[in-house]
C-alpha cells in the first residue's frame, strides 16, 4: 500500500524484517520440539537458536539465484549457523513457514483493526450521546419521511460497528492456525507432535487436516469481513456526504483555517476524507473475489493463490486501518448543525406529519383507503404549491368534519416521533 493511506503500526506487520523473524521463530520452536523428541541434539537446537540470524539483502540476492524465497532464507540462515544447520527444517517444507507465518500476521493485523474499531466506536457513541434529542428529518429514497434524531443516526452506526468488532473478532480465531504437517500433509516426515509444540509457542491451534496447506475457506471468510467492515465504513461516510451537501447542510468535515477546498473556487468546502473513504472502500472490498477464488486450489496444493494474497494481505489490511482512523478522525471533529436540521424538518411545511394525520383519521372511523385518499390530496397541494399542511388540512370538510383544530394541531408534535428515543439508546449502548 502506498504510503499516503497507511499506518505505521499495520504496515511493519508486513515488513521483511517482521517476515522473516517469523519464519525464524517457527524453525527454531520446530527444532526445539525435534531435540525434546530425541531426534536432533539439544545442543543443536541451542546453536541454531543462538547463532541464527539473517541478513535481508543477503536472502534477497540468494533468490535471484535459487527462485525460491524459503530456500534462499534457509541458505543465508545456514551460513551464519553452521554445520548445526542442518537439521533446520526437517520434515518440513513452504508452506509449513508460509502459511503459520500469514496466520500470525493476520492475527496481529486483527489486534490492530480491533483496537481501531473500539476507537472509533468510541468517538462514534460520544457523538451519538451529545446529538441524542437533535431532531432531524429521516429519509427513505432520499426524501423527507418522518423526524428521527442525529444521535439515531450515529447509534445505528454504533450498533453496526459492533457487530463488525464481533465478526472480526471471530475471523481472527477462524486464521489463528498453525500448519506443520509436511509434503502434502500426511507428517510422514515430521513427528505430529512438532506441530503442537509450536502451535502452543506461538499460541495458535493447528489445523484440523491439512493438504500441505491451510484451507484457504479460513483466509476467504477473513478478508469477506474485512470487505463487510468497508462497507460499513462507506456506508457512514455517503451518510456524511449527502448531509454536507449545499441543498442540506446539516453537518459538515472540520475545515481548518489553512485548509484550501479547490484550485479553482476559493468558496468550496468539500466532504473529501468521506469521498476518500467511499474509495477507499471500494479498494478493500475488491479484494473480496479474488481471496474468494483462492478457495479453490488443484489438488493438494498450487500456488496460484500465492500472488493474490502477498498483495491483498498487506494493502486490505494498511487500507482498511487507515480508513477506520480516518473516519475516526471525520466523526469525533464533525461540524453539525442542529439549526438547520429544524429548518430542513419543516422544509415540506409539515408533511412529515401525515402518516399521524393518516392514523388519527382512521382511529375517527374512516377507512384506510379513504383515509389515505383524502390525507395524500392535501398532501400533494402543499407538496406542489410550497404551503402549509396543517392549514390546508383545516380547510378540508372530509378532516375538519371529523377532527377540531386542537386535535389536529396536536398532531404536530415533533416530540411524539422521539418518544422512544431512550428506549433505543438502551437497547444500542446497553
Amino acid at each position: 500500500m502506498i504510503p499516503r493511506y497507511s499506518t505505521k503500526d499495520m504496515s511493519e506487520i508486513w515488513s521483511e524484517e517482521t517476515k522473516f523473524q517469523i519464519w525464524f521463530d517457527i524453525e527454531t520452536h520446530a527444532c526445539d520440539a525435534h531435540a525434546s523428541l530425541g531426534l536432533i541434539p539439544q545442543e543443536a537446537a541451542r546453536i541454531i537458536k543462538e547463532k541464527g540470524k539473517f541478513q535481508i539483502n543477503k536472502i534477497n540476492d540468494i533468490e535471484k539465484r535459487v527462485h525460491h524465497d524459503v530456500i534462499a532464507f534457509l541458505t543465508n540462515l545456514s551460513e551464519n549457523i553452521g554445520p548445526e544447520a542442518r537439521f533446520i527444517h526437517q520434515g518440513m517444507t513452504s508452506s509449513d513457514i508460509l502459511d503459520t507465518c500469514l496466520s500470525i500476521q493476520l492475527i496481529r493485523a486483527s489486534d490492530i483493526l480491533l483496537n481501531s474499531i473500539n476507537k472509533l466506536l468510541e468517538s462514534i457513541k460520544k457523538r451519538a450521546l451529545e446529538f441524542k434529542y437533535s431532531p432531524c428529518v429521516g429519509r427513505s429514497h432520499g426524501i423527507h419521511a418522518e423526524p428521527t434524531t442525529f444521535g439515531l443516526k450515529l447509534a445505528q452506526a454504533f450498533a453496526e460497528f459492533s457487530r463488525n468488532k464481533n465478526r472480526l473478532l471471530n475471523a481472527k480465531k477462524d486464521i489463528s492456525i498453525c500448519s506443520i504437517s509436511g509434503a502434502v500433509g500426511t507428517f510422514a516426515n515430521i513427528d505430529p507432535r512438532v506441530e503442537k509444540y509450536v502451535s502452543e509457542k506461538l499460541g495458535l491451534e493447528t489445523e484440523t487436516i491439512s493438504t500441505q496447506i491451510i484451507p484457504r475457506d479460513r483466509h476467504a471468510y477473513f478478508f469477506s469481513i474485512l470487505a463487510i467492515i468497508a462497507s460499513s465504513i462507506e456506508r457512514l461516510s455517503i451518510e456524511i456526504r449527502h448531509l454536507q451537501r449545499t441543498e442540506v447542510m446539516e453537518v459538515e468535515e472540520f475545515f481548518s483555517d489553512t485548509q484550501k477546498g479547490s484550485s479553482a473556487m476559493p468558496h468550496k468546502r468539500n466532504p473529501v476524507l468521506s469521498e476518500n473513504l467511499s474509495g477507499i472502500a471500494r479498494l478493500v472490498r475488491g479484494y473480496s473475489n479474488p481471496i474468494l477464488e483462492n478457495v479453490a486450489l488443484w489438488h493438494e496444493r498450487d500456488i496460484s493463490h500465492s500472488s493474490v494474497e502477498r498483495v491483498i494481505a498487506p494493502d486490505a489490511t494498511i487500507a482498511l486501518d487507515f480508513a477506520l482512523n480516518r473516519l475516526n478522525d471525520v466523526i469525533d471533529r464533525l461540524v453539525v448543525y442542529p439549526k438547520r436540521m429544524l429548518e430542513n424538518l419543516d422544509e415540506l411545511g409539515g408533511l412529515i406529519f401525515s402518516q399521524r394525520v393518516l392514523l388519527a383519521l382512521i382511529d375517527y372511523g374512516l377507512s384506510r383507503e379513504k383515509a389515505y385518499e383524502v390525507v395524500q390530496k392535501n398532501a400533494m397541494i402543499v407538496w406542489k404549491n410550497k404551503g402549509n399542511f396543517l392549514e390546508q388540512l383545516k380547510k378540508d370538510p372530509n378532516v375538519s368534519s371529523i377532527i377540531s383544530d386542537n386535535e389536529l394541531e396536536n398532531l404536530f408534535n415533533l416530540e411524539y416521533h422521539l418518544k422512544y428515543v431512550d428506549k433505543i439508546f438502551d437497547k444500542v449502548f446497553n
